[in-house]
């Protein structure tokens, strides 16, 4: 499975920190603040209920996951709440990302998911 990925803009930006209590994740963030010299860039980390890692993902940061083991249990802290009206995102493949996801075969994906654009196609939701 692969959810994201997504990120919520003004007034509603939310900072995540992630957890794994059930299985394991290959967590990614990606820096989507226009002026920034990371704009565009990701990281991916491993995060596993064996391992304990968290990962914090700020606001201005594009955030998805896949599971890598069945029965997986992720849990957010957030710094805002779900606010749908503010919730965007952007395709997981974008090839301007160039994010290796630990996947193969067949994904499953809601359909939110895969009808996101790319990077490219979006305005400027978060300027340094």
């Amino acid at each position: 499975m692969i959810r994201g990925l997504h990120v919520q803009i003004t007034p509603s930006v939310q900072g995540k920190l992630v957890r794994v209590v059930r299985g394991a994740i290959w967590d990614v963030a990606v820096d989507i603040r226009h002026g920034s010299p990371y704009f565009g860039r990701h990281i991916g980390a491993e995060l596993s209920a064996q391992n304990w890692q968290q990962l914090w993902i700020p606001g201005g940061f594009l955030h998805g996951f896949c599971t890598l083991e069945l029965d997986t249990e992720v849990i957010y802290k957030v710094t805002a709440d779900y606010d749908r009206a503010a919730e965007r995102g952007v395709i997981w493949s974008d090839p301007q990302l160039g994010i290796t996801w630990p996947v193969e075969g067949e994904l499953l994906l809601s359909d939110k998911d895969s009808a996101l654009p790319r990077l490219a196609a979006c305005p400027a939701w978060f300027r340094m």
